[in-house]
């Protein structure tokens, strides 16, 4: 493969022969001159060459009356490599630097019509997914989004966690039957897509891995049609032995994010703030926490009357609170603790003298990213718990022997990506921040 030379490093190279590669963004043919924006995976430049028109009162180049049509011929979206002369002139606002063309080879060509404009509807967009991905505010997120779990990566590695990857195939539901999608197997068998990695996770602590994460696919049949639900999404685990509480697992988690925050804005803050409007706020340590029964305190103060018969908050409730945090702590993240059992999962441990699990919520601008708790690793009080779920025992008996051979106190967390990276952004969707969206009614491109 030739060693081609990438758009920004163009400001950094002498005067002289060059070769880059990319695709067309914009062609203005004009009489005298021709100017192209040629766009890569770094960034754009323009290319410009002097007009050869046809005439019948002067001999013609042909090579240069052939280049001219060349140009004047290329549809936005064709991928080509040119070769020419690298000029710096701060008068161009692209870069202060231009290409004046030599020769064009054309890789492939696009065709004339491009489907989708800026103002497309979302689902076209979606349509033409790869299209869309060219713009470069969206090549951005997934800059942003290699920064930001590579931070989390280097966070758990530099402290001696291990990575797994745990089976998205599995032989009986994770929790319940709700939210799964069944999956024929062979010999009539049926599997399920993992909802979540949490089994695994647990199984980890009492294999004596100590610390672990992952960051992996998860899969919800969930008819929703919200911002914030997608039926496959990535999820980012992690799970820690031998802790006092949940707090053990909420400590840790603030730590990540604004180790990772840091990564984001010290690497792309100007790029966002140019591109997107908004700053990278880095979350100060520790964040705000606040008891679910405060919350609800807080919430009805601020005239809302959270309708849900369940005890938990709505997503208005969600935004209620966030507001509250931000206007007494200045912060955008709050961790909403002390769950009562009845909404919470049945491998939560309970607090013995309260009652109340040992778990958090975690809201990042108004939206919840995260449920965190402290497992219960004593297999007679799962069982129990199980039990008042309306579970069956004997349906996760594969579960319930991780217990049963000896486990160390455990918790941790799951956090969805791509609510991280929307609200980091302040865009309207998961769907924007997401390569390619998965829901109830999309499964392509």
């Amino acid at each position: 493969m030739s060693e081609r030379v990438l758009v920004n490093q163009l400001k950094s190279l002498p005067a002289g022969p060059v070769e880059v590669s990319g695709w067309v963004e914009t062609v203005r043919d004009q009489k005298k001159v021709q100017f192209v924006v040629l766009r890569d995976e770094t960034g754009a430049v323009q290319l410009v060459n002097p007009a050869t028109r046809p005439s019948e009162e002067t001999e013609q180049d042909a090579a240069a009356l052939a280049l001219t049509e060349t140009i004047g011929a290329l549809a936005t979206g064709t991928f080509l490599t040119v070769r020419g002369e690298l000029k710096h002139d701060e008068r161009v606002k692209l870069g202060g630097v231009e290409i004046k063309v030599g020769e064009l080879e054309i890789a492939a060509a696009a065709n004339p019509e491009t489907p989708i404009a800026s103002d497309s509807s979302p689902d076209k967009r979606m349509d033409w997914r790869f299209i869309d991905l060219r713009q470069r505010r969206n090549n951005l997120i997934f800059r942003m989004q290699t920064t930001l779990e590579h931070a989390m990566r280097t966070y758990w590695v530099e402290r001696d966690y291990i990575e797994v990857h745990s089976p998205k195939l599995m032989a009986s539901p994770s929790e319940s039957n709700a939210e799964l999608f069944e999956v024929p197997y062979f010999e009539d068998k049926t599997a399920y897509l993992a909802q979540s990695p949490q089994f695994f996770k647990q199984m980890a602590q009492v294999a004596g891995f100590g610390k672990i994460f992952e960051i992996a696919p998860a899969f919800r049949a969930d008819p929703s049609f919200t911002s914030r639900h997608a039926t496959e999404f990535t999820s980012i685990d992690a799970e820690i032995s031998w802790i006092d509480s949940h707090e053990d697992v909420a400590r840790m988690q603030e730590e990540l994010l604004h180790t990772a925050f840091q990564a984001v804005a010290d690497k792309h803050g100007d790029e966002i703030r140019e591109l997107f409007g908004v700053e990278v706020e880095v979350p100060a340590v520790p964040f705000p926490r606040i008891p679910l029964a405060e919350a609800r305190e807080i919430v009805a103060a601020r005239g809302y009357d959270i309708p849900r018969t369940d005890g938990d908050l709505d997503p208005e409730g969600e935004r209620q609170i966030a507001a509250h945090v931000r206007e007494t702590y200045g912060h955008p993240f709050v961790f909403i603790t002390d769950y009562h059992p009845e909404i919470r999962a049945f491998y939560h441990m309970r607090d013995e003298e309260t009652g109340l699990t040992k778990s958090y919520d975690l809201l990042f601008n108004g939206v919840e990213i995260t449920t965190g708790a402290q497992r219960e690793h004593r297999v007679d009080i799962l069982i129990e718990q199980a039990k008042e779920k309306g579970l069956d025992p004997e349906h996760l008996d594969f579960y319930l022997d991780f217990f049963r051979f000896g486990a160390p106190p455990h918790g941790g967390f799951g956090m969805g990506l791509a609510r991280i990276l929307m609200l980091m952004l302040g865009e309207s969707s998961i769907r924007e921040v997401t390569f390619l969206f998965r829901g109830p009614t999309r499964l392509a491109p």
